[in-house]
């Protein structure tokens, strides 16, 4: 997959990107190769609105389904997340499959709970926020909710990610706004492209958040699972049922081989996993030889998108679908 890419901010890249990876919480894990910070959602609310007056510094918020994403496209997608300011948990069942692994990803820090937060608490201080993404309506609708809110807005093309002019449309657009907060609502990979394009601009201000289609949950343009759907972790069966049409490839092909990525970490560490577990090498292998059997039936495709991976490149609700180039 191609990034289109600003070659006078090449020499600001390496740069921010080293400040950015030396900027880490003193409480952050690592699984499946990729950091994630830890703590709860008050922490990490109040955190970022202490820090929205320095160079602009994103925070993604990776799923099953972006996991899977990264580890099969690394060229793409690892790059982006590396140079995350903050990257938090945003699936109970990638906690749960940490938890199994040793690793503590806990409290789950989804986007949808943490825009919500933020535009709480932002409404409480009078600020303004930016938005990517969503429409005039749709803004108007989430200033009508949050009434102390400035709200800023910008809907970028359809594909808008392929054009260079448009990219440095929105760029142009989040340095006007100053705003403190900058939500990217775009679904990915293209919002998380577009946080590292703006973050490569010397002059960029504030923290951007890739939320996916968290304020259209706010909005009411699509429905979030019912909390006590949520705690047992089967948010993505509800939003399966509610657009199956939309959902069925994600949820049923490709976000299961996440047990395939993980059955291959578990195989390079098993004895120190088996001892740090309470559990026989032989109860170890038969776990081994499952999440092997659901791999293959979710379609081992992988480790790599050689031409590129399937991504929706409308603004976030929408079902259509396209490739990035």
């Amino acid at each position: 997959m191609k990034i289109l890419r600003d070659a006078t901010a090449e020499a600001s890249t390496l740069a921010v990107s080293r400040n950015d990876m030396t900027d880490m919480t003193d409480e952050s894990v690592c699984f499946l190769g990729l950091r994630f910070d830890t703590g709860s959602i008050e922490e990490a609310a109040c955190n970022i609105l202490t820090e929205t007056h320095g160079h602009f510094r994103y925070i993604v918020t990776p799923n099953v389904h972006l996991m899977v994403r990264l580890l099969e496209d690394p060229g793409t997608m690892r790059p982006l997340y590396e140079r995350a300011w903050r990257v938090f948990c945003d699936s109970r069942v990638l906690s749960r499959l940490a938890r199994v692994s040793g690793i503590g990803l806990l409290p789950v820090i989804t986007g949808s709970d943490l825009t919500a937060d933020l535009m709480t608490r932002a409404a409480k201080r009078g600020l303004t926020i930016a938005v990517i993404g969503p429409t005039e309506a749709a803004c108007a609708r989430l200033q009508e909710k949050y009434p102390g809110l400035s709200v800023v807005f910008n809907t970028p093309k359809m594909g808008f990610i392929r054009s260079e002019f448009e990219i440095q449309k929105c760029v142009d657009f989040v340095l006007k706004a100053q705003a403190p907060l900058v939500f990217l609502a775009l679904g990915s990979p293209q919002q998380e492209i577009l946080a590292g394009r703006v973050a490569d601009h010397p002059q960029a201000r504030g923290i951007g958040l890739c939320v996916g289609a968290s304020i259209d949950f706010l909005t009411g343009a699509q429905s979030r699972a019912p909390v006590w759907v949520q705690e047992l972790g089967l948010e993505w069966s509800y939003r399966l049922l509610s657009d199956p049409q939309r959902f069925a490839r994600r949820y049923l092909i490709e976000s299961p081989k996440i047990f395939y990525f993980v059955w291959l970490e578990w195989k390079k560490d098993m004895p120190s996993l088996s001892a740090r577990l309470g559990l026989s090498l032989r109860a170890l292998r038969i776990g081994h030889w499952w999440i092997a059997a659901v791999a293959a039936v979710a379609g081992r495709d992988i480790p790599g998108r050689a031409k590129g991976a399937e991504t929706d490149l409308a603004p976030a609700g929408s079902a259509k679908q396209s490739k990035l180039p």
